[in-house]
């Protein structure tokens, strides 16, 4: 019997992890970290719901840690099968992974000294959740590259395919072919889905074939986004303000596309002039330094324009003023530029990262502004900025919030409710569908616009048959 059954992002929007049984082989789509909340921990170190050893191939929608995370947990408890991915979301989710192997063993050595101050013994040591050699050890399993549109055999009986999802570099929507007993079912996980609000860099999602069952991501399907062009106006508008009363503009950014999206777009206003000072741009964030110069290794995956930039012998991601700011200390000396500056730097949530840092230095001054451009899950630094807060803890020390707060949404890496909706219809009236990766008001928003399908909203460990 076909089985689907599911092990995170259920009614929450992280944790993405999702299990398919047939003909005798266990197939994984993602193996995402919880984020949000400190309160998370316990979900991310929590048992799958599953034997990892009995996994027998993971296949990877993309790089986003909310995707890919947990993996390095997953080979730590055993896993020992394929790992099968496009070769840009392998870069990306390589360095993801890396990345916060390293915060978990950061975060451990700071709870291990705080627990030993406490009790006085020297034995309290915490364990990481994985460390960067368990990271590094995920990525033996990496088998098999899938390549956009080209059916790839999984196992007799399984036959993925891999199809752009527009959503960050080398994210895909995954088919399954799945034949068991007589029967065949075809089932199309969504994946994380592109904006298709004419945003740069990457093409908009490819159109999904008719399917019999379809688990797709709701994060924004109770809203609309605001339109391209006026965001990228008010972010002009951000800038030249701000830099222009001498005060600084510290934007949270996530690593993964959103940073390679405002390096685009502020190199666009500069050549057009509708940024009118020359400004330094501190790109303040390892990780999302490497993940520019992966960007540039895979014009596979750009939209038209960017691809004639590139072959034109322009970087879609340079400005004058721009500076990569690797190390620590290159980091703090910011803080001693008086205005007139740009700083990026992670998380896009303020959950970690050096981003803390720069809005512990920036956020109590009424000269400066603070401006989101991505998603901010509840529980987080920068949900509780958006809805705001009047101060902020950081650090142990409250600050007030006196900079100006700019919430631009029309940069979102994901599909809107009306372009989800469009998807889903191209799906074919699907017997079932299943919402996932979403808050449960947007999934219950989302549910009530689909015709012609069963919805159902799984809960986490669900199991259902595949008719």
């Amino acid at each position: 019997m076909m089985k689907i059954s599911f092990h995170g992002a259920d009614q929450g929007v992280t944790g993405s992890c999702h299990l398919i049984e047939c003909a005798g082989k266990s197939i994984l789509i993602d193996c995402g970290m919880y984020q949000g909340g400190r309160e998370l921990k316990e979900e991310n170190a929590a048992p799958f719901g599953f034997d990892p050893e009995s996994i027998d191939y993971l296949l990877l929608t993309h790089a986003h840690l909310d995707h890919c995370g947990r993996i390095p947990l997953l080979v730590k408890r055993g896993f020992r099968g394929e790992i099968i991915t496009t070769p840009a979301s392998l870069e990306l989710a390589r360095l993801v992974m890396l990345d916060s192997a390293g915060l978990q063993e950061e975060e451990a050595r700071y709870q291990s000294r705080k627990a030993k101050r406490h009790t006085g013994k020297s034995h309290a040591d915490i364990e990481p959740l994985y460390t960067t050699l368990d990271a590094l050890n995920s990525l033996d399993y990496v088998g098999r590259h899938a390549s956009y549109d080209q059916p790839l055999e999984i196992a007799p009986g399984i036959r993925a395919t891999f199809l752009d999802a527009g959503h960050i570099l080398g994210s895909a929507s995954i088919l399954l072919e799945l034949e068991e007993g007589g029967k065949s079912h075809r089932i199309l996980f969504s994946g994380d889905l592109g904006n298709i609000g004419n945003r740069p860099i990457l093409r908009p999602p490819e159109t999904p074939p008719k399917v019999d069952t379809v688990v797709m991501e709701t994060t924004y399907g109770d809203r609309l986004h605001k339109q391209l062009e006026p965001s990228i106006q008010e972010l002009y508008d951000a800038v030249n303000t701000t830099v222009g009363r001498g005060g600084k503009v510290v934007i949270p950014t996530f690593a993964l596309e959103r940073a390679q999206e405002i390096l685009y777009y502020l190199r666009e206003g500069l050549e057009k002039g509708k940024i009118h000072h020359y400004i330094n741009v501190f790109l303040d964030s390892p990780m999302a330094i490497s993940a520019t110069e992966i960007f540039k290794r895979h014009p596979e995956c750009y939209d038209t324009e960017t691809l004639q930039l590139s072959r034109d012998g322009n970087d879609p991601f340079n400005l004058p003023g721009l500076h990569f700011t690797r190390e620590t200390a290159e980091s703090m000396a910011i803080n001693n530029i008086d205005g007139g500056a740009i700083i990026m730097a992670g998380s896009g949530m303020c959950t970690g990262g050096r981003v803390r840092h720069h809005l512990k230095h920036n956020i109590w001054d009424k000269k400066n502004s603070i401006v989101f451009v991505g998603y901010a899950a509840k529980g987080t630094l920068a949900r509780r900025i958006i809805d705001g807060a009047d101060k902020v803890r950081i650090f142990g020390e409250e600050y007030p919030v006196n900079a100006d707060i700019y919430t631009i949404g029309g940069f979102s890496a994901h599909a809107d409710q009306a372009e989800l909706l469009a998807w889903h219809k191209k799906t074919g009236n699907p017997a079932t569908t299943y919402l996932v990766h979403g808050e449960e008001e947007s999934m219950q928003a989302f549910s009530r616009l689909l015709s012609h399908t069963k919805v159902v909203m799984p809960e986490l460990g669900d199991s259902f048959d595949l008719q």
